[in-house]
Parts: structure tokens; sequence; C-alpha cells
């Protein structure tokens, strides 16, 4: 547990084994290593609604490069960072040196020469970002490792063509909190939903699948004929399953999958044809191209304009939680009137990234982070 009596606990708590790690995604860390990140998250987040400050990286710097627009993602860096006494810096990845032809590598070496931290968006274009990512670390590691430096610089993932795992996390966090501490045989829908702005990546609803399954819950993916996710997280998620007594299921009737559920996620993403076409075009240079596949792409979402969160729907649940990564595309997505019922409670699990990313750093650069926790948190 990470409260009593709404006071930070960290008895118990072993973050050893996970400093000095990465989050590049959930798959990468176990059941056991992700319920340390969370207590962690959970114990830091209660200190901070405390108003103690917890500065346990003073006047490091937090480095974060963002190949997408973001609004929520680097606030949440930007929130954490601060919070733990960093310099967060946040950079549009399209003014760095990759433009014109700087590895990945030599990156990360460039920046792992300063940067005390470094986050890391990179999410559409499939079959590039997490590659990316993990190259930067690569290029960090070795950098580090051949100049003795003995610093700590975590690569932290913000969003790839894969996974988004401090969103996924702060979602977790958010349902155990909803839920009273537990997902395990909740009935969680994860659903496509129509939107007429642009084709956005598949890590959000991969990254929730793969991650909610491992822990007990019954998830349910709804999406139309021919928007199918990448078959890595869909493995990921059926192996969660089948180990923690949970189960996963595929269904393109967005009625079924709302039907009982404990809490829904309808969230749009783009057809995995055209994003996969979208590959080549970008290695090409092709805007031309880039611009008639996101066309097409909206297209084909609009043949789907009847996938909406509505009244009726939400009618068919258990009372369910309403849950988005933000911002949700209402009147397509979502109804004002379903929003407008949810609007603080979506707030509320998007905050929950600030407390996850504080987490990450924390675990992977303090040592001995439990007593340091306990001696912030008083007698």
């Amino acid at each position: 547990m990470a409260a009593v009596g709404g006071r930070a606990h960290t008895g118990g708590m072993d973050t050893e084994a996970l400093f000095g790690r990465s989050l590049l995604t959930t798959h990468d860390w176990s059941v056991a290593d992700l319920d340390t990140l969370l207590a962690v998250a959970a114990a830091l987040e209660l200190l901070d609604r405390a108003g103690v400050r917890t500065e346990l990286l003073p006047d490091e710097l937090a480095y974060a490069m963002f190949f997408d627009n973001s609004t929520r993602t680097k606030s949440a860096w930007a929130g954490a960072a601060a919070r733990l006494g960093m310099q967060p810096v946040i950079v549009d990845g399209s003014s760095t040196q990759v433009a014109h032809g700087e590895t990945a590598e030599e990156t990360g070496a460039m920046l792992g020469m300063n940067a005390h931290a470094l986050g890391v968006r990179h999410d559409l274009i499939l079959g590039e970002g997490n590659s990316f990512m993990r190259d930067v670390l690569r290029g960090i590691s070795d950098y580090l490792a051949a100049t003795a430096d003995p610093r700590v610089v975590p690569v932290v993932n913000l969003q790839c063509d894969v996974d988004h795992p401090t969103q996924s996390l702060a979602d977790l966090l958010w349902l155990r909190e909803h839920f009273g501490g537990d997902v395990a045989g909740r009935r969680i829908t994860v659903s496509w939903a129509y939107s007429p702005s642009y084709a956005k990546p598949l890590s959000v609803p991969q990254g929730v699948v793969s991650l909610l399954t491992r822990f007990g819950a019954h998830v349910t993916l709804a999406h139309p004929e021919g928007y199918d996710l990448l078959p890595e997280p869909m493995a990921w998620a059926a192996e969660g399953a089948a180990a923690s007594g949970g189960s996963f299921r595929v269904t393109h009737d967005m009625d079924d999958a709302f039907a009982g559920a404990d809490a829904v996620y309808p969230k749009s993403w783009g057809p995995l044809a055209l994003m996969t076409e979208r590959v080549a075009a970008n290695r090409a240079g092709d805007g031309a191209a880039m611009r008639d596949i996101e066309q097409r792409a909206l297209t084909t979402n609009a043949a789907h304009r009847d996938w909406i969160c509505d009244e009726r729907r939400m009618g068919l649940t258990r009372d369910a939680l309403y849950l988005h990564c933000l911002p949700a595309d209402i009147g397509a997505e979502v109804t004002s009137g379903v929003m407008e019922r949810f609007r603080v409670q979506v707030a509320r699990e998007a905050n929950k990234k600030v407390y996850v990313i504080m987490a990450m750093l924390a675990v992977a650069k303090v040592p001995d982070l439990p007593g340091r926790l306990a001696a912030l948190a008083g007698p």
C-alpha cells in the first residue's frame, strides 16, 4: 500500500531493483516492479498534496524531446521534474540535429553529456519511435561507460508507436483509486471511437490493453474492421491475461463491448493499413503522400461516425467510469453530456501522469528511496 490514513506510507517498498532503469515499455518491467513504481507514485502524490517539498534531485537537468504535439504530457514532465527539484527543458524534436542526419545514438551521447534524465515522444510513424528511444538510450549508456561517468541518465518513453507507458500507468493508478485498490476482476472496455481531427497513434490502446490484462482485469478491445492493433502488444495482452487470471477479447460491436463494463475507454486511432502505408511515405520524405494518407484515414474514419460514447451506450454499462487520455473530440468520440459528467474525473486521471513520471525518475536515480520518502513523510 502507498497510503495509510491519508499519509504517505513507504514500508515494504523495495526500489533497489529499479535503480538505473529506463521505461521504454511497461512490458519490459515485471508486474512486481510496476507495483513498486505505482506505490512510489501514490506516495509522492500524497506528499505533494500535503504540501511537502519533494526535491530529491536538486539542480539536475530533465531534458525532453517531443517529435509530436503535446500539452498534457509536456506539462506532466515539467511538473514532475520541478517537484523533484530538477530543471525541466522541453524542445521540439524537429529543431534537433536529427532532422539533419544525426543518428539516435549520437543524439543520446550529446544529451548524455549534460542531461540527468531524458524524456522522448516519438509516436507518429510505426516501427520508428520505440527503436529510436532504444538507440538514444544506447548512445547515452555508451557515452557514460566510455567516459567512466557515474551519472544515472534514465530514458522515459513519453509516447511512441508501440506504447504510452506513463499514460497507461496513470490510467491504472486512477482505476485503482476509483475501485478501491485493485482492478482484478473488473470489466474494462477499450474501444475505438470516431474522430474527424487526425489519424491518431495506436499506442494508447496498445499500452492500456497490454498493461491492464497483467493485473487481472477482464479487458475487451472493440474496433471496426480494419482498425487492428499491432501484433506484438496484442500478444502481450493475451499473455498477460493468461498469467494474471484476467481475460482479453476482441469485438467489432461497440454495444457488445460496453455491455456490463465497469470502465470504458473510447479513443480514436488510425486504420492500421494506412498507418503502415505512412511509414514508406515518411521515409521517402514525400509530404504530398503523407497528406493524402491522412485524408484517406479521415475518410475511412467517417464511415464509422456511429462509434461514439453516448448516454445510451453508457446506459449499457454497470455505471461505468469513463476514461480518456485527452483531448477528446467532443461530439465525435464522446457526447458533451457524457464528457460533462466526467470532466473532473478525467482531469484527475490526467494528473496522475505527473506522479508516475516523478516516480519513474525517483526510482531510477535516488538511492535508498524508501528511506528518503519516509523522512519526508515524517513520524
